[in-house]
């Protein structure tokens, strides 16, 4: 653990980096819960009850607040 707190930090960050690839997402389990309120907000899209909004106008809108 020593060495790897002496590395630099853009050393420490490509190390995390390469460690976080590693890893298959499909080994990671989706928690229940999690779970459930994907499948409540893709009810919702599939219903027509959900909008959505570019990125562009969000960006708009937030610099317009400003």
């Amino acid at each position: 653990m020593q060495e790897i707190l002496e590395l630099s930090v853009a050393e420490r960050i490509l190390m995390i980096e390469k460690i976080w690839d590693s890893i298959d997402p499909g080994t990671i389990p989706t928690p229940d819960s999690h779970q459930q309120e994907l499948d409540r907000r893709l009810n919702r899209y599939t219903k027509g009850e959900t909008s959505f909004v570019s990125w562009e106008s969000i960006k708009s809108e937030l610099n317009a607040a400003k």
